[in-house]
């Protein structure tokens, strides 16, 4: 059994975080980031990923937590929270513009062919091979 103030104490963190972070180490004495041991965390983390209310990536023995959509709701509901409030993870950035990385394929100037490869160098890129022997006649090597 997980004492409640525990239980709240994990569920709040990951709440505001949106993820948490633990090692594979059961005989921790307590989690890094909250004063609970770090088996209590890792138990209380594996409820939430069977219920399908978290996701888990597991690498280099550290566990790493994400709450999806359900488990945002759930935690609402569990911890009494508005609907205003959300994880820092699902948070839009403020004032964040949508780079460009390159041009749209209508953006090309005139002249260069929309496949990405230009004719810079010494002429037309050719998709198609050549005929046996190089197309000069007199029938191969």
């Amino acid at each position: 059994m997980i004492p409640k103030k525990n239980k709240i104490l994990v569920y709040s963190y990951l709440f505001k975080e949106g993820v948490l972070v633990a090692p594979k180490d059961y005989y921790k004495a307590k989690h890094d980031d909250i004063d609970v041991p770090n088996a209590q965390v890792t138990s209380l983390m594996k409820s939430l990923v069977s219920r399908n209310l978290a996701t888990v990536t597991f690498n280099w023995q550290w566990y790493y937590w994400y709450l999806n959509d359900e488990g945002v709701e759930y935690m609402r509901k569990y911890l009494n929270l508005p609907e205003e409030y959300v994880p820092n993870t699902h948070k839009a950035k403020a004032g964040a513009v949508a780079a460009r990385v390159g041009p749209e394929r209508g953006d090309k100037p005139e002249g260069e062919r929309a496949g990405g490869r230009g004719g810079g160098f010494g002429g037309e890129y050719r998709t198609e091979r050549p005929a046996p022997g190089g197309g000069r006649g007199g029938g191969g090597f």
